[in-house]
């Protein structure tokens, strides 16, 4: 029996590869350094991280999922402000994201999502695991846009 379920699951993983995967996405474990002021920007930057993985996935956001409703985010002064959730599926043979790694997109099948490039997730937590897996998710917090707000 545990055989037949392995097997289907595996052409569940393949169909999702092929069919759902589609961006390529970068999972980056921070850099321990301090920032560093960029003369031309006047921003601070901090130092290149190690990159764990680049490839297929794809970024969903919450309201895609029919489920995570926004939490009030208690780093906020005022009312209203809530975390950006996301999700991000990579294949199973991608690593598990650490806590606290960096998501971002690199490129899109669609160019109607282009505005996903040059934005960056958050992991909440470690990548989830289970018995019986078809797609590795992670769930991401949006990091905030310089100058958009809440």
């Amino acid at each position: 029996m545990a055989g037949a379920l392995d097997g289907v699951l595996a052409q569940i993983a393949d169909w999702i590869e092929d069919n759902l995967l589609l961006d390529t996405v970068r999972i980056t474990l921070p850099a321990n350094g301090a920032p560093v002021l960029n003369e031309e920007t006047g921003q601070l930057e901090h130092p290149d991280g190690t990159v764990l993985y680049e490839g297929q996935g794809a970024v969903l956001s919450s309201s895609a999922l029919g489920e995570l409703p926004g939490i009030p985010d208690a780093t906020q002064a005022w009312p209203g402000a809530t975390k950006s959730r996301y999700r991000m599926l990579t294949p199973l043979d991608a690593p598990l994201a650490p806590k606290d790694a960096i998501v971002t997109v690199t490129a899109v099948r669609n160019p109607a999502n282009t505005a996903l490039i040059g934005r960056s997730w958050i992991c909440n937590d470690p990548s989830r695991v289970s018995t019986m897996e078809a797609v590795r998710v992670t769930v991401l917090d949006q990091n905030r846009i310089p100058g958009e707000g809440a």
